[in-house]
């Protein structure tokens, strides 16, 4: 199967690093994997996938009114390309690459499927055209119960949306391995989202009443979001319990990952990264927020704990039962990477994706149409 993936390097980059996890197991199955979109330090081509003509992101501007200046320039090139040879089919991630897919895919006749990776908030020009595009691909994939139900809302016919989950590289993310140094205080580690409203700044709130345990916030925040979150601590008198380490290589996350006792993912609003999948890769209970496609990876008390979004006193609760429980952190960390290993694996999330493609390009045969097309019975010569 000839694929061409499609990417934005203006997505947010661990997005960026499913689309070449996917890429590369499609190709390992065997597929012709080309992509598109542009070069970035955080989204090499994929081993065994064929690049593109990439734009370096030098070229990533925008006009006053928040236009891509390039998306004709990229659209007329992918026209260009298809017309000559066109693949059987695009997938687009995030929805920018889907309106070039759209664009320059329908001339052509191929189909266009659209994975999403969760739905925006920031703009009523995302919201448009993200309505748009899902409306125009023969195939949207969900990748969480209420991304399904979001799409479906915006009117996206539901015979047109098919979930499949987001995959984890179960090599790099596991329980074995080393771990980052750590003092003898009982650790959470966070990652935090440049995005208003990651939920950081609820966890440093929440260190009063949880003596004897530190905070490790790692993520690449602004400036300004660091000093604030840096006072935020003071004030409550828990700076000292704070590490802020900034942006940390993906090869270095599980290291940290594995160095804490519970992962705590507390976004106010239904948007969320991978990284809490990875720290359950890596045996860790997390706390997180039933909110978004957290509901999906975390089964409250069983891989962690599921708490209220923007409940303070609720999260201290919780955030103190697992650190506290050995025994409630043990089981979480073996349920955890159970859970993990048998559906977020990228041998089987590809396998997932697939089928969906298959049924996209070669339906099932209706069971009537099956019947109308029996071959009649000769019974001695006789047709019937």
């Amino acid at each position: 199967m000839k694929i061409a993936m499609l990417f934005a390097q203006e997505a947010p980059s661990w997005r960026n690093v499913q689309v070449a996890d996917l890429a590369t197991a499609l190709a390992g199955l065997g597929h012709e994997v080309t992509v598109h979109g542009e070069e970035g330090p955080a989204t090499p081509v994929p081993p065994g996938c064929r690049p593109a003509r990439l734009r370096s992101t030098s070229e990533n501007r925008t006009t006053d009114d928040g236009q891509q200046p390039y998306m004709g320039d990229f659209v007329d090139a992918l026209r260009a390309e298809w017309d000559y040879s066109p693949p059987d089919l695009v997938h687009a991630h995030s929805w920018r690459s889907g309106l070039a897919a759209v664009l320059a895919a329908q001339p052509a006749g191929v189909p266009v499927v659209q994975s999403f990776q969760g739905l925006g908030r920031s703009t009523d020009q995302q919201a448009g055209v993200e309505r748009l595009v899902g409306k125009q691909a023969a195939l949207v994939l969900a990748s969480c119960g209420q991304e399904l139900l979001g799409l479906a809302a915006a009117g996206v016919p539901r015979s047109r949306i098919a979930m499949v989950p987001r995959g984890v590289d179960a090599g790099l993310f596991q329980p074995q391995g080393t771990t980052a140094a750590r003092t003898e205080l009982r650790r959470i580690v966070s990652v935090a989202d440049p995005s208003v409203g990651n939920g950081v700044a609820d966890l440093v709130a929440a260190l009063p009443w949880l003596p004897g345990v530190e905070l490790v916030i790692a993520g690449d925040l602004a400036p300004a979001a660091t000093e604030r979150l840096r006072q935020w601590a003071r004030k409550r008198e828990v700076e000292e319990r704070v590490r802020l380490l900034g942006a940390v290589a993906r090869e270095d996350m599980p290291a940290l990952l594995r160095s804490a006792d519970v992962a705590a993912c507390v976004p106010s609003h239904a948007s969320w990264e991978v990284w809490p999948l990875e720290a359950m890769a890596c045996g860790v209970p997390v706390v997180a927020t039933a909110v978004g496609g957290l509901t999906d990876a975390v089964i409250d008390g069983v891989t962690g704990v599921l708490v209220p979004q923007r409940d303070l006193k609720h999260l201290i609760r919780k955030l103190r039962l697992v650190l506290e429980d050995d025994t409630l952190r043990t089981s979480c960390s073996i349920a955890a990477v159970d859970r993990v290993n048998a559906r977020h694996t990228w041998p089987d999330v590809a396998r997932a994706v697939e089928r969906q493609y298959r049924r996209l390009l070669d339906p099932p045969v209706p069971a009537r149409r099956r019947a109308r097309q029996v071959e009649p019975v000769v019974h001695d010569g006789v047709r019937g």
